[in-house]
């Protein structure tokens, strides 16, 4: 009888999307837990959905350009993403961040995990019930069925999760 081989996982890259909810910080808990554990790095995406021209009206008020808000959310999202970065390195975890705009969230999800060569995906799901998911479907579901790495998924309890930088002293 031969011995079977055990093949252990250690993943060396981390992609975790973040959409900035409590559902998403807390898998970047994990995340960043798994990372510490398996000495990898991480990769934070935020994606920015483009909102469309619907009759010459650009959303979401025809006083705010679609360009001007595209700019100001990838700049708040940068600056959270720094705040989460630093909070990272002073846990001893190394994390980069990307902010992306595109019309297909998965997409973009899934063209950055190649891009960025991550080894596994954390991702979280809202657990939505009801009609929504049925009309227009889950994100977190249709990356776990289209990525080509290992996923984890996490669905997130009602209690919320934060990650508070710590106080220098």
């Amino acid at each position: 009888m031969s011995e079977a081989t055990v093949s252990m996982f250690h993943p060396k890259k981390i992609l975790v999307p973040i959409d900035f909810s409590p559902s998403s910080i807390a898998a970047l808990a994990t995340a960043s837990q798994m990372a510490q554990q398996f000495h990898a790095k991480l990769c934070l995406l935020h994606v920015i959905p483009m909102l469309p021209i619907v009759s010459g009206l650009e959303f979401p008020t025809a006083f705010y350009p679609r360009q001007e808000f595209l700019a100001d959310a990838e700049e708040d999202s940068a600056k959270r993403f720094v705040d989460l970065v630093d909070h990272l390195a002073g846990q001893g975890v190394e994390a980069t961040f990307k902010v992306e705009i595109g019309n297909d969230v998965v997409g973009n999800v899934l063209m950055v995990l190649e891009r960025e060569h991550a080894d596994l995906l954390v991702i979280s799901t809202q657990g939505m019930s009801g009609w929504r998911p049925v009309v227009f479907g889950s994100i977190a579901e249709k990356v776990v069925k289209l990525a080509e790495c290992p996923v984890l998924l996490l669905r997130t309890a009602k209690t919320t999760v934060e990650l508070k930088p710590r106080v220098k002293q």
